[in-house]
Protein backbone atom coordinates (compact mmCIF):
# COMPACT_ATOMS: atom_id res chain seq x y z
CA UNK A 1 0.00 0.00 0.00
CA UNK A 2 1.40 3.37 -0.98
CA UNK A 3 1.87 5.86 1.92
CA UNK A 4 0.15 9.21 1.96
CA UNK A 5 2.02 11.99 0.17
CA UNK A 6 3.51 14.78 2.28
CA UNK A 7 1.04 17.60 2.84
CA UNK A 8 2.81 20.87 3.82
CA UNK A 9 -0.38 22.20 5.39
CA UNK A 10 -0.67 19.18 7.69
CA UNK A 11 2.92 18.04 8.11
CA UNK A 12 4.70 21.37 8.61
CA UNK A 13 3.43 23.12 11.75
CA UNK A 14 4.63 26.51 13.07
CA UNK A 15 3.26 27.98 16.27
CA UNK A 16 4.26 31.03 18.33
CA UNK A 17 3.31 32.36 21.76
CA UNK A 18 4.54 35.80 22.84
CA UNK A 19 4.33 37.21 26.35
CA UNK A 20 6.11 40.52 26.91
CA UNK A 21 9.84 39.98 26.36
CA UNK A 22 9.52 36.18 26.05
CA UNK A 23 8.43 34.07 23.11
CA UNK A 24 7.94 30.33 22.48
CA UNK A 25 8.18 29.03 18.90
CA UNK A 26 7.33 25.43 18.00
CA UNK A 27 8.32 24.03 14.61
CA UNK A 28 7.38 20.57 13.31
CA UNK A 29 8.26 19.28 9.87
CA UNK A 30 9.80 16.53 7.77
CA UNK A 31 13.22 15.17 8.62
CA UNK A 32 15.90 17.48 7.24
CA UNK A 33 14.02 20.73 7.86
CA UNK A 34 16.15 23.48 9.45
CA UNK A 35 14.25 24.30 12.65
CA UNK A 36 16.44 27.33 13.47
CA UNK A 37 15.74 29.21 10.24
CA UNK A 38 12.12 28.11 10.39
CA UNK A 39 11.77 29.58 13.87
CA UNK A 40 13.27 32.86 12.63
CA UNK A 41 10.73 32.83 9.77
CA UNK A 42 7.95 32.46 12.33
CA UNK A 43 9.16 35.57 14.14
CA UNK A 44 9.27 37.53 10.86
CA UNK A 45 5.79 36.34 9.85
CA UNK A 46 4.42 37.83 13.04
CA UNK A 47 6.18 41.17 12.59
CA UNK A 48 9.07 40.44 14.98
CA UNK A 49 12.69 41.18 14.01
CA UNK A 50 14.81 38.05 14.72
CA UNK A 51 17.86 40.25 15.42
CA UNK A 52 16.00 41.67 18.43
CA UNK A 53 15.57 38.21 20.00
CA UNK A 54 18.03 35.64 21.30
CA UNK A 55 17.54 31.94 21.98
CA UNK A 56 17.30 31.23 25.71
CA UNK A 57 16.21 27.58 25.49
CA UNK A 58 15.90 24.77 22.95
CA UNK A 59 14.31 21.32 22.87
CA UNK A 60 14.18 18.94 19.91
CA UNK A 61 12.64 15.50 19.41
CA UNK A 62 11.72 13.10 16.64
CA UNK A 63 8.09 12.40 15.77
CA UNK A 64 6.18 10.39 13.22
CA UNK A 65 4.22 12.32 10.65
CA UNK A 66 0.71 11.21 9.64
CA UNK A 67 2.16 9.55 6.52
CA UNK A 68 4.39 7.37 8.69
CA UNK A 69 7.61 9.11 7.76
CA UNK A 70 10.03 10.46 10.44
CA UNK A 71 9.87 14.14 11.26
CA UNK A 72 11.42 16.70 13.59
CA UNK A 73 9.76 18.69 16.35
CA UNK A 74 11.64 21.61 17.91
CA UNK A 75 10.65 24.21 20.47
CA UNK A 76 12.63 27.43 20.87
CA UNK A 77 12.45 29.81 23.82
CA UNK A 78 13.37 33.40 22.92
CA UNK A 79 14.11 36.45 25.06
CA UNK A 80 14.10 39.99 23.74
CA UNK A 81 17.62 41.43 23.61
CA UNK A 82 18.10 44.48 25.88
CA UNK A 83 18.32 47.48 23.58
CA UNK A 84 16.85 45.47 20.66
CA UNK A 85 19.05 44.90 17.63
CA UNK A 86 21.63 47.30 19.08
CA UNK A 87 22.64 44.56 21.53
CA UNK A 88 24.79 43.01 18.82
CA UNK A 89 28.46 43.82 19.35
CA UNK A 90 29.48 46.73 17.12
CA UNK A 91 32.67 46.76 15.08
CA UNK A 92 35.18 49.12 16.68
CA UNK A 93 36.81 49.69 13.29
CA UNK A 94 33.45 50.83 11.96
CA UNK A 95 33.02 53.14 14.95
CA UNK A 96 36.43 54.69 14.45
CA UNK A 97 35.65 55.65 10.85
CA UNK A 98 33.76 58.70 12.14
CA UNK A 99 37.14 60.32 12.80
CA UNK A 100 38.10 60.02 9.13
CA UNK A 101 35.28 62.42 8.23
CA UNK A 102 36.16 65.01 10.89
CA UNK A 103 37.51 68.39 9.69
CA UNK A 104 41.25 69.01 9.87
CA UNK A 105 41.58 72.78 9.65
CA UNK A 106 44.74 74.47 10.99
CA UNK A 107 43.98 78.15 11.63
CA UNK A 108 46.43 80.65 13.05
CA UNK A 109 46.71 80.50 16.88
CA UNK A 110 44.96 83.15 18.97
CA UNK A 111 47.04 84.95 21.59
CA UNK A 112 45.75 86.46 24.81
CA UNK A 113 45.41 86.20 28.56
CA UNK A 114 42.43 83.85 29.04
CA UNK A 115 41.98 80.07 29.09
CA UNK A 116 39.24 78.23 27.23
CA UNK A 117 38.25 75.13 29.25
CA UNK A 118 36.61 72.07 27.69
CA UNK A 119 35.35 69.56 30.29
CA UNK A 120 33.85 66.18 29.45
CA UNK A 121 33.46 62.73 30.92
CA UNK A 122 31.17 59.79 31.71
CA UNK A 123 31.26 58.40 28.19
CA UNK A 124 31.24 54.91 29.72
CA UNK A 125 32.10 53.42 26.35
CA UNK A 126 30.89 49.84 26.04
CA UNK A 127 27.52 49.79 27.82
CA UNK A 128 24.28 49.04 25.97
CA UNK A 129 22.23 51.76 27.67
CA UNK A 130 20.61 54.46 25.56
CA UNK A 131 22.07 54.67 22.06
CA UNK A 132 25.07 52.53 23.01
CA UNK A 133 28.75 53.11 22.19
CA UNK A 134 27.92 54.15 18.62
CA UNK A 135 25.71 57.00 19.77
CA UNK A 136 28.07 58.08 22.54
CA UNK A 137 31.12 58.17 20.27
CA UNK A 138 29.36 60.14 17.54
CA UNK A 139 27.94 62.57 20.10
CA UNK A 140 31.35 63.08 21.71
CA UNK A 141 32.94 63.77 18.32
CA UNK A 142 30.19 66.27 17.42
CA UNK A 143 30.48 67.99 20.79
CA UNK A 144 34.24 68.38 20.36
CA UNK A 145 33.63 70.02 16.97
CA UNK A 146 30.99 72.31 18.49
CA UNK A 147 33.47 73.20 21.23
CA UNK A 148 36.01 74.18 18.54
CA UNK A 149 33.36 76.46 17.01
CA UNK A 150 32.58 77.89 20.45
CA UNK A 151 36.28 78.62 20.95
CA UNK A 152 36.32 80.80 17.82
CA UNK A 153 33.20 82.64 18.99
CA UNK A 154 34.56 83.35 22.47
CA UNK A 155 37.96 84.29 21.06
CA UNK A 156 36.22 87.32 19.54
CA UNK A 157 35.23 88.45 23.04
CA UNK A 158 38.22 87.30 25.10
CA UNK A 159 41.93 87.17 24.23
CA UNK A 160 42.64 83.43 24.58
CA UNK A 161 46.03 81.75 24.23
CA UNK A 162 45.42 78.62 26.31
CA UNK A 163 43.01 75.69 25.83
CA UNK A 164 42.52 73.28 28.71
CA UNK A 165 41.00 69.82 28.04
CA UNK A 166 39.64 68.18 31.21
CA UNK A 167 38.74 64.47 30.98
CA UNK A 168 36.83 63.87 34.21
CA UNK A 169 36.62 60.10 34.45
CA UNK A 170 34.40 57.10 33.68
CA UNK A 171 35.50 57.18 30.07
CA UNK A 172 35.06 53.40 29.94
CA UNK A 173 32.29 51.24 31.38
CA UNK A 174 34.86 48.71 32.58
CA UNK A 175 34.01 45.44 34.30
CA UNK A 176 34.53 46.25 37.98
CA UNK A 177 31.44 48.33 38.76
CA UNK A 178 28.93 46.73 41.14
CA UNK A 179 31.32 43.84 41.63
CA UNK A 180 31.18 42.94 37.94
CA UNK A 181 27.38 42.93 37.76
CA UNK A 182 27.54 45.18 34.68
CA UNK A 183 29.44 42.60 32.60
CA UNK A 184 26.47 41.25 30.63
CA UNK A 185 25.32 44.77 29.71
CA UNK A 186 28.78 45.75 28.40
CA UNK A 187 29.06 45.08 24.67
CA UNK A 188 32.68 46.04 24.04
CA UNK A 189 35.76 44.37 25.42
CA UNK A 190 37.89 46.37 27.81
CA UNK A 191 40.60 46.90 25.20
CA UNK A 192 37.99 48.15 22.72
CA UNK A 193 36.63 50.61 25.29
CA UNK A 194 40.12 51.95 25.95
CA UNK A 195 40.84 52.15 22.23
CA UNK A 196 37.81 54.42 21.67
CA UNK A 197 38.85 56.58 24.62
CA UNK A 198 42.40 57.02 23.34
CA UNK A 199 41.21 57.86 19.85
CA UNK A 200 38.77 60.49 21.10
CA UNK A 201 41.42 62.06 23.33
CA UNK A 202 43.91 62.18 20.45
CA UNK A 203 41.31 63.70 18.16
CA UNK A 204 40.51 66.49 20.64
CA UNK A 205 44.22 67.28 21.03
CA UNK A 206 44.69 67.39 17.27
CA UNK A 207 41.72 69.73 16.86
CA UNK A 208 42.70 72.23 19.55
CA UNK A 209 46.51 72.18 19.37
CA UNK A 210 46.78 74.48 16.32
CA UNK A 211 44.53 77.13 17.91
CA UNK A 212 46.66 78.31 20.83
CA UNK A 213 50.19 78.64 22.15
CA UNK A 214 49.47 76.42 25.18
CA UNK A 215 47.31 73.26 25.38
CA UNK A 216 46.97 71.44 28.69
CA UNK A 217 45.23 68.07 28.99
CA UNK A 218 44.14 66.44 32.27
CA UNK A 219 42.59 63.06 33.10
CA UNK A 220 41.42 61.89 36.53
CA UNK A 221 40.27 58.42 37.64
CA UNK A 222 36.59 57.53 37.81
CA UNK A 223 35.00 54.62 39.62
CA UNK A 224 34.25 52.73 36.37
CA UNK A 225 37.80 53.19 35.12
CA UNK A 226 39.46 51.44 38.07
CA UNK A 227 41.83 48.80 36.73
CA UNK A 228 41.06 46.13 39.34
CA UNK A 229 39.04 45.71 42.51
CA UNK A 230 40.51 42.86 44.59
CA UNK A 231 37.66 40.91 46.13
CA UNK A 232 35.20 43.18 44.32
CA UNK A 233 35.69 45.98 46.85
CA UNK A 234 39.27 47.10 47.27
CA UNK A 235 41.60 48.99 44.99
CA UNK A 236 45.28 48.75 44.18
CA UNK A 237 46.55 52.33 44.01
CA UNK A 238 44.00 55.11 43.63
CA UNK A 239 45.69 56.27 40.44
CA UNK A 240 45.57 52.76 38.92
CA UNK A 241 42.96 53.65 36.29
CA UNK A 242 42.22 53.06 32.64
CA UNK A 243 40.79 56.60 32.51
CA UNK A 244 44.20 58.12 33.17
CA UNK A 245 46.36 55.49 31.50
CA UNK A 246 44.56 56.20 28.22
CA UNK A 247 45.79 59.80 28.37
CA UNK A 248 49.30 58.71 29.35
CA UNK A 249 49.40 56.56 26.20
CA UNK A 250 48.04 59.36 24.03
CA UNK A 251 50.48 61.82 25.58
CA UNK A 252 53.43 59.82 24.32
CA UNK A 253 52.53 60.70 20.72
CA UNK A 254 52.76 64.52 21.00
CA UNK A 255 56.08 64.15 22.81
CA UNK A 256 57.46 62.44 19.69
CA UNK A 257 55.72 64.68 17.14
CA UNK A 258 58.16 67.60 17.21
CA UNK A 259 57.47 71.33 17.26
CA UNK A 260 53.87 71.05 16.10
CA UNK A 261 52.83 69.61 19.47
CA UNK A 262 55.64 70.91 21.69
CA UNK A 263 53.15 73.18 23.52
CA UNK A 264 50.95 70.24 24.64
CA UNK A 265 51.21 69.37 28.36
CA UNK A 266 49.75 66.20 29.89
CA UNK A 267 48.65 65.96 33.55
CA UNK A 268 47.46 62.91 35.53
CA UNK A 269 47.33 62.34 39.31
CA UNK A 270 50.47 61.62 41.27
CA UNK A 271 50.99 58.14 42.72
CA UNK A 272 48.01 57.05 44.85
CA UNK A 273 46.12 60.31 44.22
CA UNK A 274 42.74 61.07 42.64
CA UNK A 275 42.96 64.80 41.85
CA UNK A 276 44.97 67.12 39.62
CA UNK A 277 45.46 70.90 39.91
CA UNK A 278 46.55 73.04 36.94
CA UNK A 279 47.06 76.81 36.62
CA UNK A 280 44.96 78.24 33.79
CA UNK A 281 45.64 81.96 33.21
CA UNK A 282 45.84 82.65 36.92
CA UNK A 283 42.87 80.42 37.81
CA UNK A 284 43.87 77.34 39.80
CA UNK A 285 41.66 74.57 38.38
CA UNK A 286 41.16 71.39 40.42
CA UNK A 287 39.83 68.18 38.87
CA UNK A 288 38.07 65.22 40.50
CA UNK A 289 35.68 62.62 39.15
CA UNK A 290 33.17 63.29 41.93
CA UNK A 291 32.73 59.87 43.56
CA UNK A 292 34.68 61.06 46.60
CA UNK A 293 31.70 62.94 48.10
CA UNK A 294 27.96 62.47 48.49
CA UNK A 295 25.65 64.48 46.20
CA UNK A 296 25.49 68.09 47.32
CA UNK A 297 28.50 67.78 49.63
CA UNK A 298 31.13 69.07 47.18
CA UNK A 299 32.07 72.15 49.19
CA UNK A 300 32.32 70.15 52.42
CA UNK A 301 34.74 67.77 50.69
CA UNK A 302 36.66 70.67 49.18
CA UNK A 303 37.03 72.38 52.57
CA UNK A 304 38.34 69.15 54.05
CA UNK A 305 40.94 68.77 51.31
CA UNK A 306 41.94 72.44 51.63
CA UNK A 307 42.59 71.97 55.37
CA UNK A 308 45.60 69.84 54.39
CA UNK A 309 48.27 72.42 53.54
CA UNK A 310 50.27 69.80 51.64
CA UNK A 311 47.36 69.46 49.20
CA UNK A 312 47.12 71.85 46.27
CA UNK A 313 43.36 71.88 46.79
CA UNK A 314 43.68 74.76 49.27
CA UNK A 315 44.81 77.01 46.40
CA UNK A 316 42.02 76.03 43.98
CA UNK A 317 39.62 78.60 42.54
CA UNK A 318 37.59 76.25 40.32
CA UNK A 319 36.67 72.60 40.94
CA UNK A 320 35.56 70.52 37.96
CA UNK A 321 33.77 67.20 38.48
CA UNK A 322 31.53 64.66 36.72
CA UNK A 323 30.01 61.42 38.08
CA UNK A 324 26.40 62.51 38.73
CA UNK A 325 25.60 62.84 35.01
CA UNK A 326 23.98 66.28 35.02
CA UNK A 327 25.25 69.86 34.95
CA UNK A 328 25.33 71.79 38.18
CA UNK A 329 27.06 75.07 39.01
CA UNK A 330 27.58 76.35 42.55
CA UNK A 331 29.64 79.13 44.10
CA UNK A 332 30.93 79.87 47.57
CA UNK A 333 32.56 83.28 47.77
CA UNK A 334 35.28 83.44 45.13
CA UNK A 335 35.28 79.67 44.54
CA UNK A 336 33.27 77.96 41.80
CA UNK A 337 32.13 74.35 41.50
CA UNK A 338 31.12 73.00 38.08
CA UNK A 339 29.65 69.53 37.63
CA UNK A 340 29.34 68.52 33.99
CA UNK A 341 26.70 66.33 32.28
CA UNK A 342 27.50 62.82 31.11
CA UNK A 343 28.34 62.13 27.49
CA UNK A 344 26.32 58.91 27.48
CA UNK A 345 22.63 59.34 26.65
CA UNK A 346 21.16 57.61 29.68
CA UNK A 347 21.62 55.25 32.59
CA UNK A 348 18.85 52.68 32.16
CA UNK A 349 19.10 51.73 35.84
CA UNK A 350 18.52 55.37 36.81
CA UNK A 351 15.64 55.73 34.33
CA UNK A 352 13.90 52.70 35.82
CA UNK A 353 14.45 54.06 39.30
CA UNK A 354 13.64 57.77 38.78
CA UNK A 355 12.02 57.98 35.34
CA UNK A 356 14.47 60.48 33.86
CA UNK A 357 16.79 60.13 30.91
CA UNK A 358 20.08 61.94 30.33
CA UNK A 359 20.78 65.33 28.78
CA UNK A 360 24.26 64.52 27.43
CA UNK A 361 26.96 66.97 26.46
CA UNK A 362 30.12 68.71 27.61
CA UNK A 363 30.84 72.10 29.13
CA UNK A 364 33.06 74.96 28.01
CA UNK A 365 34.27 77.83 30.19
CA UNK A 366 36.43 80.91 29.88
CA UNK A 367 38.54 81.83 32.88
CA UNK A 368 41.25 84.20 34.10
CA UNK A 369 42.59 85.08 37.58
CA UNK A 370 39.97 83.03 39.42
CA UNK A 371 37.01 84.47 37.52
CA UNK A 372 34.82 82.22 35.35
CA UNK A 373 32.53 84.57 33.41
CA UNK A 374 31.52 81.94 30.83
CA UNK A 375 29.98 78.54 31.59
CA UNK A 376 28.12 76.90 28.71
CA UNK A 377 26.75 73.43 28.03
CA UNK A 378 27.51 72.11 24.54
CA UNK A 379 25.10 69.48 23.17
Amino acid sequence: MTGRQTDPERDFTRRIEVSGDAAEVTVRGPEGVDPGSSAADVLRTHGLDPTEWEVTGFRSSEWTMPNGEPGVSARFSFGRRPGGALAERPSVDELLRVFEEAPAEKPEPVHGEHTFVVALGDMQFGKIDGDGPEGTLLRALQCVEKAVNAFHEYAERFPIDHVHLAWLGDHVEGFVSQGGANTWRTRLTLTEQIRLTRRLMAHAIIRFAPLVSRLTVVAVPGNHGEAVRPGGKGVTRYDDSHDTDALVSVGEAPSLAGEEFAHVEIFVPDTDELTVVVDCSGTVVAHAHGHQWRPGKHFEWWRGQAFDKTSAMHTADLLLAAHLHHEFVDTDGPRTFVQIPAMESESTWWRHRKGTRGAPGLMVMVTRNGDVPVKEVIR
